[in-house]
């Protein structure tokens, strides 16, 4: 991934949100207990906080948006949605797409992926937690062989746009944000999630 791809680009302004950001402190701290529903609510506002760092307008559970003609939280059943809003479209496609997956099961993170991979979007981003980084790293091995190696080459390149997975590590939580916080990136060529 390069320093100008959109997905590193959110990545770094998405770290800068988590040490500026008003919730930052709840989030260290649920990630530490492993505290779930409240890193989840922690890390929904942090998110949406680096969606207006980049101009664009998020939607998510506490976070309505008026954008398109149907005012909701939630679009899609996602847990973010976040829309460019240059232009004047009334239905416009989704700009990046958020799940925000705290459960332990990897099936249901399994799904996370798979529905923002169903999306049409710029960006596509699945938070996962973890206890620690090797259960991370397995789970991230697990993913590419379980969902991404089951599509077709062309399938794969068809999805366009950029798709990050980041997982956070409990074991890391004392050097949050950084320990915490790992990104991998999509290759669509060998189907593959890896460390940028």
């Amino acid at each position: 991934m390069t320093g100008t791809s959109l997905a590193h680009a959110w990545f770094l302004t998405f770290m800068e949100s988590v040490k500026e950001h008003e919730a930052s402190t709840l989030l260290r701290d649920a990630a530490i207990q492993g505290r779930l529903q409240k890193w989840t609510e922690a890390l929904t506002a942090v998110v949406i906080a680096s969606c207006e760092a980049h101009g664009w307008k998020g939607a998510a559970r506490g976070h309505r948006s008026t954008l398109l003609p149907v005012a909701r939280q939630e679009y899609l059943s996602l847990d973010v949605v976040a829309f460019d809003l240059a232009g004047e479209r009334c239905w416009r496609s989704p700009h990046a797409v958020f799940e925000l997956e705290n459960s332990q099961d990897d099936d249901r993170v399994a799904y996370s992926l798979w529905k923002v991979l169903c999306v049409r979007s710029r960006l596509r981003v699945v938070f996962c937690y973890r206890r620690d980084r090797e259960e991370g790293g397995r789970l991230v091995r697990d993913l590419s062989k379980s969902i991404l190696s089951e599509m077709a080459i062309g399938e794969r390149a068809g999805l366009g746009g950029e798709t990050l997975l980041v997982t956070g590590c409990q074991n890391e939580a004392e050097t949050f944000p950084y320990g915490f916080f790992k990104e991998w990136v999509l290759d669509l060529n060998t189907g593959r999630f890896s460390r940028t």
